[in-house]
């Protein structure tokens, strides 16, 4: 360990011994950006980028659990990362696909996908089919996992849900028109009987949510961190603990 490590480490242990676990987020939501850039700066290729990233996820998580964080939702791939050329697409879809077994075999977490999985290939649907069969009993921290997720799509998928539910009920239109409000609405998104994110981080300098949780994230604080996802520390994920308990939420009142 050098000297720089050991002063973050000194300085994560006094950050974390401030924190008022009271005022911890119960869900957050992670858009994992920078892992291409990441690369790109230390010389390496966008693979290894994105390899880097997905192994730090399981370190996320481990920091979550020590500070009583119940529900993570990680945006791994988003519906705009599908039009990405084969060659970029294939490698990428096949990193996840490792990272999603991991998580399921860590025995620690429950996986649920968020996300379209129509427009993911069959072997992609077919892991996180496994992940989420194989965890569901698991009594951790549920792990959204966002991949082919995009909020636009989310909110569209939600109505058409809705609107077939009601169709096969024989619902007519003016009877829908009179019963459709938020909380049915709600009932229709991939992430339904779950908390909305309290907290949502972005890594690597970027400030907008470019579609992630559109509808859930009406009220959720937000905190961007400039590091690259790869290089996330355990500092920085305290950081974002500390802002979020120094605001007051108001909820629109």
């Amino acid at each position: 360990m050098n000297l720089r490590d050991l002063v973050y480490g000194l300085y994560a242990r006094r950050v974390e011994g401030r924190l008022d676990h009271d005022q911890v987020p119960k869900h957050i939501g992670v858009i994992l950006d920078g892992n291409r850039r990441w690369a790109k700066a230390s010389g390496g290729t966008p693979e290894q980028g994105h390899k880097a990233g997905a192994s730090k996820i399981q370190e996320l998580l481990g920091w979550c659990a020590e500070t009583d964080v119940e529900v993570v939702t990680l945006w791994m791939l988003s519906t705009d990362n599908l039009s990405r050329p084969e060659a970029q697409l294939v490698p990428l879809l096949g990193i996840i696909e490792d990272a999603v077994r991991s998580l399921a075999a860590d025995g620690r977490w429950r996986v649920h996908h968020v996300g379209t999985m129509d427009l993911l290939p069959a072997r992609t649907q077919a892991v996180l089919k496994e992940a989420e069969q194989a965890t569901h009993a698991n009594g951790g921290i549920l792990v959204n996992v966002a991949v082919g997720y995009g909020g636009r799509q989310e909110i569209a998928d939600a109505f058409r849900s809705l609107l077939l539910e009601h169709a096969e009920r024989g619902t007519s239109f003016e009877e829908l028109a009179e019963i459709v409000d938020i909380e049915a609405i709600s009932e229709h998104l991939y992430t339904r009987g779950q908390p909305d994110p309290d907290l949502v981080i972005r890594t690597s300098g970027e400030q907008r949510l470019s579609g992630f949780m559109l509808w859930q994230s009406a009220h959720s604080e937000y905190y961007f961190c400039e590091v690259h996802w790869p290089a996330f520390r355990k500092v920085d994920f305290l950081r974002a603990l500390r802002d979020y308990a120094a605001r007051h939420r108001r909820y629109g009142t």
